[in-house]
C-alpha cells in the first residue's frame, strides 16, 4: 500500500517511498503471521459469479527496462477476472486466494499488513471457472495499480466490475510492484527503494522510466489479448472478450498509466483515473497527455486530500482538462476521502484497526473520514456506470451525496 506519490514528490523521493508501507501505516508490524488477521472482502454486487485465471506473458520485443544488462525479455503477470457461468461456478472448488504464497509472504513485510496471511484471504472468484454463456460479448478493462502496488491491491473493485459483465485484466508492473511471483519459483521484488536510496539517482528520471514501462506493459497486454494463441486463453474466454470496446483504469500512478494509454493507443476507448496526478517532479514536469489532452471519454476521480480535489485544484489535471476536447469528460471528488480510499485499504485497514493492529488515526490518514462501505459502494457504482455508458451505450452516471461533481 504505497504512499501517495504526490506527497513523495514533495519530499523528492518519489521512487523510494513507493514501497514505504510504514510511511502510510506509521507503525511496525507484529511478528509475521503470529496471529494472522482474518480479512474479508466485500461481495461483488453484479448479477454474475466471478471466475479468474492468471497468465505469464513475455514481451520478446523488449528487454526489461529495470535490468537491461541481463538481456532478459520483459515478463508480465496478469490476472483475468470475468463473468462466470453460475452452475459451473457452484460446482467449482475453493475460491482463489488474494495472493500466491510466495508473493503473500513478502507483501506488507515490516508493517501491520504483514500480520495478514494474504494467501489465506479468499476472493469471490473461482479459478478457471466456466465463462458465462450468452450472445453478448464482454468489454475489456485493463487495470493498472499504484506505484509499487501489486495487481491485487484493488481486488474489491475488480471483482465487482467482473460481476457486472466485464473482463478485467489486472497487470503487475514487474520490478515496480512490491513483488511479482513468476514461474519457476522466482519472486521479482521492486527495484524502487534501492534506487531511491542512492543520492546519484534523479527521482524524476526514475518515475519517467516507470511510467514508460507501465504504458508499454498495458499496450503489450492488449496485443496479447488479441492473439489467442500467444495469450493461451481458454477458447470460451477469448471468444467472450470484446476488444473493440476497451477501457483502462487505475489508482494513483495506475490512473496516470490509464490516461497515458488512452492518449497513446487508439484501441483504448475510455479511461478512469482514480486520484493519479499526471506530472513528474521538478519544473516542466507536465506529462505528454496533460499537455496534449485526450479526445475520448475520461473520468477523473479525486479526494479531499490536501494535494488532490477537483481538476482545477491540480495543475496537471487542469492542463489535461483544458486541452481535452471533442469527447465527454467528468470529474468527481469523493468527500471525506484520502488517497487510499480508492484501493483495498478501505476494506482492509478498518478490519486491522478493529483487531488493534493499527490505530484508527492510521485509517483516517490513509482512507479518510468517509464511511468505508460508502467509499467502496460509490466507487464501484460510479466507475461501472462510466464504462457502461461509454463501452455499452448506457445512460447517465448516477448521483451520490458523497461525490462532488464538476
Amino acid at each position: 500500500m504505497p504512499v501517495n506519490e504526490r506527497a513523495l514528490r514533495r519530499r523528492a523521493v518519489v521512487a523510494a517511498a513507493a514501497l514505504a508501507l510504514t510511511g502510510l501505516l506509521g507503525v511496525r508490524a507484529p511478528h509475521a503471521h503470529a496471529a494472522a488477521a482474518d480479512v474479508q472482502l466485500p461481495a461483488p454486487t453484479g448479477p454474475y459469479p466471478v471466475g479468474t485465471t492468471t497468465r505469464h506473458l513475455v514481451d520478446t520485443s523488449r528487454t526489461d527496462p529495470w535490468h537491461p544488462g541481463r538481456h532478459a525479455h520483459r515478463e508480465v503477470m496478469v490476472s483475468l477476472w470475468y463473468p462466470a457461468a453460475r452452475e459451473g461456478w457452484r460446482a467449482g472448488g475453493p475460491t482463489a486466494p488474494y495472493m500466491q504464497r510466495r508473493a503473500a509472504d513478502h507483501f506488507g513485510r515490516g508493517t501491520p499488513l504483514g500480520a495478514v496471511d494474504w494467501s489465506a484471504v479468499r476472493t469471490h472468484a473461482r479459478p478457471d471457472a466456466p465463462v458465462a454463456r450468452g450472445s453478448r460479448v464482454r468489454p475489456v478493462l485493463l487495470y493498472s495499480p499504484g506505484l509499487g502496488d501489486p495487481r491485487t491491491w484493488n481486488t474489491s473493485l475488480v471483482e465487482d466490475l467482473a460481476s457486472r459483465g466485464y473482463v478485467v485484466v489486472t497487470v503487475d508492473h514487474t520490478y515496480d510492484a512490491s513483488e511479482v511471483a513468476l514461474p519457476g519459483g522466482r519472486l521479482a521484488t521492486s527495484v524502487l527503494p534501492a534506487l531511491a536510496a542512492r543520492r546519484d539517482v534523479d527521482p524524476a528520471a526514475v518515475l519517467r522510466k516507470a511510467m514508460r514501462a507501465r504504458v508499454d506493459d498495458l499496450r503489450f497486454v492488449l496485443d496479447r489479448l488479441g492473439d489467442r494463441r500467444a495469450a493461451r486463453l481458454p477458447h470460451a474466454l477469448a471468444a467472450a472478450m470484446d476488444l473493440r470496446h476497451v477501457g483502462a483504469l487505475g489508482h494513483s500512478a495506475g490512473g496516470f498509466t490509464a490516461v497515458q494509454a488512452l492518449y497513446e493507443d487508439r484501441r483504448v476507448d475510455a479511461a478512469v483515473d482514480l486520484d493519479g496526478t499526471l506530472a513528474f517532479p521538478g519544473p516542466g514536469g507536465l506529462s505528454a497527455v496533460a499537455r496534449a489532452g485526450v479526445h475520448r471519454p475520461l473520468l477523473l476521480m479525486g479526494t479531499d486530500a490536501a494535494d488532490s480535489g477537483p481538476y482545477d485544484h491540480q495543475p496537471s489535471w487542469l492542463a489535461l482538462w483544458r486541452h481535452s476536447h471533442g469527447a465527454w469528460k467528468g470529474n468527481a471528488t469523493l468527500t471525506g476521502a484520502e488517497h487510499g480510499a480508492y484501493t483495498d485499504a478501505t476494506v482492509v485497514l478498518p478490519q486491522l484497526a478493529r483487531r488493534g493492529l493499527i490505530p484508527w488515526d492510521t485509517v483516517r490518514e490513509a482512507v479518510g473520514t468517509v464511511r468505508p462501505e460508502r467509499a467502496v459502494g460509490v466507487t464501484r457504482a460510479y466507475v461501472a456506470a462510466f464504462f457502461d455508458r461509454f463501452l455499452r451505450g448506457g445512460g447517465p452516471l448516477p448521483r451520490f451525496p458523497e461525490l462532488r461533481e464538476r
